[in-house]
């Protein structure tokens, strides 16, 4: 039986965010370089490392590059066999790369479609949905009226702990002056469907790499991608892609709060341990006794 550290009791759901993967057919490299497959599965064994186990896995879009069969297929093996073992909910978001019909088939086992793939996933009376924010053809996001007035019917009930809406194209400003023709076009109307709702948080990709803001007073966090990240430290005016800083984020959602953490994806050196004996012994202490301990184990020679 674990023992309560701090204030605060162990989170009522668990929920882990990717983006980004941007798969190509048969393994080829993006831009011949970017090996997307090792970050990714070197992601699944992190996470499968970790011992967590989440509610659900959310990838917020651009799972293939081109929309190609294969990649579809080569991210799924990846993903779906973890979330299987470990008993969480894969919720697929379409992405302004991904295609509609060959995303339904092969992530979703749907027929073909153009339509928007919108969907609703409830998890242990937490609701995800998935909006679907990409224009054919186009790399900006938009929602149309259809997409608006389904969005508002099923946040017309709330969802017994409270709902968190995951799209491609975040909300928020972006740092980089030349993505800013790609951001979600007229975010004013989702603004009005979302308030007053139970939308506890909103996840996001696009933007390759890790920021967080607020849209109409609800938290946005948006992962970096798994297969590169964008620098922010680029010439003014340049767009520079480096194969570095790639994360994923963890969500721990309690019932007055969500915490959102950013997971790099490394294999860097352990530099200090904790382990479950020393965890253990602080168990055996009441309270004061482990901030005792633990101020004095870490405190500098």
């Amino acid at each position: 039986m674990s023992v309560q550290m701090g204030q605060y009791p162990e989170p009522g759901h668990v929920v882990v965010h990717m983006s980004d993967t941007h798969f190509l057919a048969e393994g080829a490299r993006l831009y011949g370089r970017v090996d997307t497959d090792s970050t990714l599965g070197r992601a699944m064994r992190q996470l499968k490392r970790s011992g967590i186990h989440p509610d659900a896995i959310v990838l917020t879009g651009d799972i293939a590059d081109r929309g190609e069969a294969d990649a579809y297929g080569r991210v799924r093996a990846l993903v779906e066999p973890l979330a299987d073992q470990l008993e969480a909910e894969l919720v697929w978001v379409m992405g302004n790369h991904d295609e509609r019909g060959g995303f339904r088939a092969g992530l979703l086992d749907e027929s073909p479609s153009s339509a928007p793939v919108d969907r609703v996933v409830v998890v242990n009376g937490l609701r995800i949905i998935a909006l679907d924010s990409s224009v054919p053809g186009f790399h900006h996001g938009a929602l149309d009226d259809g997409q608006l007035d389904w969005l508002r019917s099923e946040l017309s009930e709330p969802a017994p702990h409270g709902t968190i809406l995951a799209l491609h194209h975040p909300p928020i400003p972006t740092a980089l002056p030349l993505m800013t023709i790609l951001e979600l076009q007229q975010q004013d109307r989702l603004a009005e469907v979302l308030a007053g709702s139970d939308v506890r948080a909103i996840l996001g990709g696009h933007l390759h790499y890790a920021t967080t803001g607020s849209f109409a007073g609800i938290p946005v966090s948006v992962a970096a991608a798994t297969c590169y990240t964008m620098d922010l430290s680029a010439p003014t005016r340049q767009l520079e892609g480096i194969a570095g800083g790639q994360s994923f984020n963890l969500i721990h959602v309690h019932a007055d709060q969500l915490v959102h953490s950013v997971i790099p994806i490394t294999d860097a050196e352990v530099v200090t341990r904790f382990d479950d004996a020393f965890l253990t012994r602080m168990e055996g202490l009441d309270r004061e006794g482990r901030i005792e301990a633990f101020s004095r184990f870490v405190a500098p020679a």
